[in-house]
């Protein structure tokens, strides 16, 4: 069986990895480039293994696994580019309104236990939450109030004497 022709990168002498460096990366390293590395150092690997059929079906296999595999890198090159570009647009968006800021001569500087509220927004907290704590143990004892006044007029109207009863209770 003849040895397939070596490529570029095998007789350049300053490459050291190789086509075989790509199965060393990480998943989410590997570019197209890589993908082709991977083939090719499958393909060799195959055509050394002969023309067994069954190795020819096993070589279509691979053939669309490495298809899927490049189109899977090419899609998360396109979205790391999006989110790279999206990054630098938001960097960019902030340097300018902080240089807004500046120039209007009001330093926006906030801390991690700061917080910008927007006054016209309706639905824009109006209370800590201390006095919501203080408003709900409120209602609760009020609650419970309504409820033992409700028991104690229940009572009253059957006239069965729980009134007082009801009434001493508290």
């Amino acid at each position: 069986m003849e040895e397939p022709p070596l490529r570029e990168e095998e007789e350049e002498e300053g490459d050291e990895a190789g086509p075989e460096g790509a199965l060393g990366k990480s998943p989410f390293q590997l570019t197209a480039e890589d993908v082709y590395d991977i083939s090719y150092v499958m393909g060799r690997e195959l055509m050394a293994l002969g023309s067994d059929p069954r190795v020819t079906q096993l070589q279509f296999k691979i053939v669309r696994v490495l298809e899927m595999l490049e189109t899977l890198v090419n899609e998360g090159s396109l979205t790391m580019e999006e989110l790279r570009m999206e990054r630098d647009n938001l960097r960019k968006e902030v340097e300018g309104l902080r240089r807004e800021s500046l120039a209007a001569g009001r330093e926006v500087n906030l801390g991690p236990d700061k917080m910008v509220v927007d006054l016209t927004d309706p639905n824009r907290p109006r209370f800590t939450l201390q006095e919501l704590r203080d408003v709900l143990q409120e209602r609760n004892k009020l609650k419970s109030q309504l409820l033992v006044v409700q028991e104690e007029l229940q009572c009253y109207k059957r006239k069965h004497g729980c009134w007082q009863s009801a009434s001493e209770r508290e």
